[in-house]
């Protein structure tokens, strides 16, 4: 396995971010920060440093996926954006400049599949392993990782 990723979760449903946490862990990755909305996420510890950050679409406080995107993009510009939604039919094209996306429901086999690959490009780009059918990814994760 690669090098644990520190991992930021963006979910407003309890049990499905408790859930992403223990499969994260058992990963034998570490989950650095947890939120359940943009104001949350905007109040992070500034030493905070996600490689990965997991954003739903529809979150707490009015918020959305698509603007803690934007916030995550600027704030932390090395960190993978993945949306993991039941509406994936709501992602634009250009995936908002997040890098990937995973449909729930959700496997555990498919999250961990993922978690390997994206812990492969992350550390040692691009990944040796196939891009999982549990993950759809962004041209802009195959132009970064020189994908074809």
């Amino acid at each position: 396995m690669a090098a644990p990723l520190d991992v930021l979760i963006v979910e407003d449903e309890m049990i499905i971010a408790m859930d992403m946490e223990a499969l994260i862990v058992d990963c034998g990755h570490e989950v650095v920060g947890a939120a359940v909305s943009l104001q949350e996420v905007e109040a992070l510890p500034a030493d905070l440093n996600p490689q990965l950050a997991l954003v739903d679409l529809h979150l707490a406080q009015g918020s959305n996926g698509f603007e803690v995107c934007e916030h995550i993009k600027e704030r932390w510009p090395e960190a993978l954006i993945v949306f993991m939604t039941a509406n994936v039919s709501k992602i634009p094209e250009d995936y908002s400049g997040a890098h990937g996306v995973i449909a729930k429901p959700f496997s555990h086999a498919g999250v961990v599949s993922a978690l390997r690959y994206l812990s492969e490009g992350v550390f040692d780009p691009p990944p040796s392993v196939p891009r999982p059918s549990s993950l759809r990814t962004s041209e802009h994760l195959r132009r970064r990782w020189c994908l074809g």
